[in-house]
């Protein structure tokens, strides 16, 4: 054989191979990765999947190569996923006439940034930077994750400190660093809330009934299971020759891959028994060709593809591969503005959006007509 025939033929199988791995980053959305976890890989690199498809479209199509239509015909679906990590414009005038509310979810990262990157030297000084960027948001409702503290019998007073005229709910786990959890900020008074604690998880969800102007709605503010992954540990491990790196990488990536989507099928359970409309958000752990996304966008919209611009990426260290944020508003809805400001406090990004409820209408939905 010659060597240009082997160099073509080995080109082609490169492209069968990229183009293979960028359509099963299209089919995970779709497939529980409890039952296939391995779908997950290609899932989480579904951008750049797509940029290494982009690039061998071209230099196909520069050397005139028939070969082209491999990647053109698996980059024909990233058009359908595409608006969930980057938007040219903005919807922003999709609100018009509805009563604007502000939301803002951040997961402050147990205000524990390191101070190479927030300039930051301890957790005090990293929690006053956090409160005072939600005061310059003027949000009227605020969600906040992994928030921490060393007492956890004043979180309602500090909290009360710290943001007057706010009805506060939230829930704490206790762990040797402290007490953590997810917490509810609203302007609006609250008429119920509740807790939804995950099985054999610190993670979880907590919940509140908002009665705002337009009338009554459910928020829940999300923490699915994480996959506890250090890329630094996992290099100092491969320089300390550490032989069961990449075992314990995986068996910590198979048991959040177990875990989450159990996590998310008891929201979607509690969500269908809610007589209101709901809104979501949080950290979710999982980006836009996800199963958790697409299960938890059902009776929902997503903020960024509403009303975003640029990248959607809210996990600071892989901007702007990973976008794990979110805030899901009802249907029938409007968002006049989605923004995540790119500040260091944490190793997230927060997520502000208004949602623009529509004037005089109230949260009641037909709960028959929600998936069971």
């Amino acid at each position: 054989m010659s060597r240009t025939f082997l160099g073509g033929l080995t080109n082609r199988v490169l492209m069968t191979i990229a183009a293979a791995c960028l359509v099963l980053s299209f089919l995970s959305s779709f497939i529980n990765p409890a039952e296939a976890w391995f779908l997950m890989l290609p899932g989480l690199l579904f951008v750049p999947l797509a940029l290494l498809n982009l690039f061998l479209l071209v230099w196909a199509v520069f050397r005139r190569s028939k070969a082209f239509v491999i990647p053109l015909v698996a980059l024909l679906p990233t058009m359908l996923f595409l608006g969930r990590y980057f938007r040219f414009s903005s919807g922003a005038a999709d609100g018009e006439g509805g009563v604007p509310v502000r939301i803002v979810s951040y997961n402050v990262g147990r205000f524990a940034m390191q101070p190479e990157r927030s300039g930051i030297r301890d957790r005090k000084a990293c929690a006053d930077s956090v409160f005072s960027f939600l005061d310059d948001c003027d949000a009227d409702i605020i969600c906040l994750q992994e928030y921490c503290t060393d007492d956890n019998t004043s979180v309602r007073k500090e909290l009360s400190g710290r943001f007057p005229g706010y009805s506060i709910e939230y829930y704490m786990y206790s762990g040797r660093a402290g007490h953590f959890g997810n917490v509810i900020l609203s302007r609006f008074p609250i008429a119920d809330k509740g807790v939804l604690k995950f099985d054999k998880s610190a993670n979880l969800a907590v919940y509140a009934d908002i009665v705002g102007k337009h009338g009554r709605f459910r928020i829940y503010n999300c923490h699915f299971e994480s996959y506890n992954i250090s890329l630094p540990g996992i290099v100092k491990s491969v320089e300390e020759r550490r032989n069961d790196v990449f075992r314990e990488t995986e068996e910590k990536m198979k048991r959040s891959l177990s875990r989450r989507p159990r996590q998310v099928e008891q929201v979607m359970g509690h969500i269908a028994s809610c007589a209101y409309e709901t809104v979501l958000c949080g950290d979710f752990n999982d980006n836009p060709t996800s199963y958790t996304y697409q299960r938890l966008i059902k009776g929902h919209d997503d903020t960024f593809c509403r009303a975003g611009k640029g990248f959607g990426a809210t996990y600071a260290a892989l901007w702007p591969l990973l976008r794990i944020d979110y805030i899901f508003m009802p249907d029938g809805s409007g968002t006049c503005s989605h923004k995540t400001p790119k500040i260091r406090f944490s190793d997230h990004y927060p997520v502000i959006a208004d949602v623009c409820f529509p004037d005089g209408e109230g949260g009641h939905r037909d709960t028959r007509t929600k998936e069971k």
